[in-house]
């Protein structure tokens, strides 16, 4: 029976040596508890660790969608901005860079997932983020122009979510209640038919929304 207090993790790697790497990382932290995919549940965590977001990755992703679970974290050596926004929008709701990933790391991005807050590399938040907003302050604004598709509220929420906040930390900055920034995410995802708050940003920042 797994303790309650700990995270169940999945750990499915494309070749051995990163898997038992990780193994190794996590299995001595007592805030996750490593569990066979076979005997996992659903609400469980699966870390994705792979040297490239290659054919490999796609496919075990997919497995690991396939078989109903929904919280994913995704480690690779390397990735380029299109490869992170494409794996978001194809479920995974944390994102690092091994280079970046140390065992605090792991679990801080299995804790994300779980709590469905979900994390993703901040250069490359940073550097979309920029991107959007050299367009509308250079290009749109002197035509009279606006971004649309998101009120100035949403936008405002998925800002912080992409700089990384928590639901709390969003909560007390605007001066909501969790619930009603929790409300807000609700129905940005359902309107864009998105899987999860990491998703969200993705779309934003892809649309030009944030």
């Amino acid at each position: 029976m797994l303790d309650q207090s700990r995270t169940p993790v999945i750990v499915r790697a494309t070749d051995p040596i990163l898997q038992n790497g990780v193994h190794m990382a996590l299995r001595t932290r007592p805030e996750v508890w490593l569990v066979d995919e076979e005997d996992a549940t659903a609400d469980a965590v699966a870390l994705v660790v792979t040297d490239r977001f290659d054919d490999r990755a796609s496919h075990l992703l997919k497995t690991l969608q396939c078989r109903g679970f929904a919280r994913v974290v995704l480690v690779a050596g390397e990735l380029e901005d299109s490869e992170i926004l494409t794996a978001v929008e194809g479920g995974v709701c944390a994102v690092a860079r091994r280079a970046d990933t140390t065992p605090d790391v792991l679990v801080r991005l299995v804790k994300a997932a779980s709590a469905g807050e979900g994390a993703l590399p901040p250069d490359l938040l940073g550097r979309l983020l920029n991107r959007v907003s050299r367009l509308q302050r250079h290009v749109l604004e002197p035509r009279g122009l606006h971004l649309a598709g998101i009120t100035n509220r949403e936008t405002e929420v998925l800002r912080l979510v992409a700089s990384g906040m928590s639901t709390k930390e969003i909560a007390d900055k605007l001066c909501y209640s969790q619930r009603t920034v929790k409300s807000i995410l609700h129905d940005v995802t359902n309107r864009f038919q998105l899987r999860n708050r990491s998703h969200a940003v993705a779309y934003a920042l892809r649309e030009g929304l944030i």
